[in-house]
């Protein structure tokens, strides 16, 4: 058995919203993908430096992505019984 941890994929994503409660994008040439991080924890760090840096923008939001659940998307389903 490896000794590597699972790497559990989060995406940081960001950029200006047209609408404050939604999720589209402005403009999605302007999209900042600020990286891919092996778990969650690096990804909240990345993810507040970024949402800190833009905090006088209202319609700038930041957000984390599990791209481990889209890869594998039964991965946190509970075992049938």
């Amino acid at each position: 058995m490896s000794d590597t941890p699972q790497q559990l994929l989060h995406l940081v994503i960001g950029g200006e919203l047209t609408d404050l409660k939604g999720f589209t994008f402005k403009d999605l040439d302007q999209v900042d993908i600020v990286g891919v991080y092996p778990n969650y924890a690096s990804a909240l760090v990345a993810w507040k430096a970024k949402a800190q840096s833009t905090v006088d923008n209202a319609h700038m939001r930041y957000f984390i992505v599990h791209l481990h659940r889209l890869l594998d998307p039964g991965q946190d389903a509970k075992p049938a019984t």
